[in-house]
């Protein structure tokens, strides 16, 4: 088994993202409603999510648009505090997503026991938030120095909004982030949340690499996500298991239960 299977117990798992609403300091944030609404919220799709059947779930800052390449502390501390709060409620695996900030998210993971980050930790990308210019060596350095050295660590080598800046294929830079920094995944995506990532370029990189597992990190759906696990090795799913397949909207327990009826029946398959 590779260590997802390992994990998280099953083949091709589906680790649904939890989004946070905006966080103090966020221009959206409800000032009102404060850190109260956001634990609210939080729970009712937190519990939606795992009632509804995945396998690991991903705690992200994904309405804290527009991000940040250095999230500031304020954010490390808000989101810590939300999973506090949950931490008893939660039975399966998971993981976080500090955006777009490497340390962040692994010093996040360290103070919560998460079991994985997924972020954009190699290469050097335009993006609309500006130049994104990582810095691995001292990723994988300041992994070891907060003790996270049994995090996960997913790489998103095609991040959503941006733009690899060398001229390099796909498989290029899937064969050599692999050999470099040794990523625990590869995380191939479509152009934004919920937009459906490419088969084929997720064929590439599958294809290119020689041991590393791959998830499909945008997009997925119950009408195409037997086709992406076909060549993926799991996926991350958040916007189709919301109300209408709407991202902004709350998650929708009977929309993930008939998203993980389709990935269940599919894994008898194999």
């Amino acid at each position: 088994m590779n260590w997802m299977e390992d994990l998280f117990g099953v083949k091709k798992p589906i680790i649904a993202m939890c989004h946070l609403q905006p966080l103090p300091g966020d221009p959206d944030y409800d000032e009102i409603g404060g850190m109260d609404k956001v634990i609210e919220l939080a729970r009712h799709d937190f519990r939606a999510l795992q009632e509804g059947g995945v396998d690991g779930v991903m705690f992200s800052n994904e309405f804290s648009l527009p991000y940040l390449t250095k999230v500031r502390p304020s954010t490390i501390a808000a989101m810590a505090y939300v999973i506090g709060e949950l931490r008893r409620e939660i039975e399966i695996p998971y993981g976080v997503n500090c955006l777009w900030d490497p340390i962040a998210s692994i010093d996040l993971a360290s103070a919560v026991g998460a079991k994985f980050i997924r972020e954009i930790i190699s290469g050097v990308y335009a993006s609309d938030f500006g130049l994104w210019n990582t810095d691995p060596g001292a990723t994988a350095r300041h992994k070891i120095a907060v003790h996270a050295k049994d995090v996960k660590m997913l790489y998103n080598i095609v991040p959503e909004a941006a733009k690899y800046l060398a001229g390099r294929n796909i498989a290029e830079i899937a064969r050599s982030t692999e050999f470099n920094c040794h990523p625990d995944a590869l995380c191939v995506s479509g152009l934004t949340a919920g937009v459906e990532t490419d088969t084929q370029v997720l064929k590439q990189v599958k294809d290119a690499v020689k041991s590393t597992p791959i998830l499909c990190n945008t997009g997925c759906r119950k009408d195409n996500i037997e086709r992406q696990l076909s060549v993926a090795d799991g996926a991350v799913v958040a916007t189709t298991l919301k109300e209408d397949g709407i991202f902004r909207n709350k998650v929708d327990i009977n929309r993930v239960k008939e998203f993980m009826g389709v990935v269940k029946a599919f894994r008898t398959t194999l």
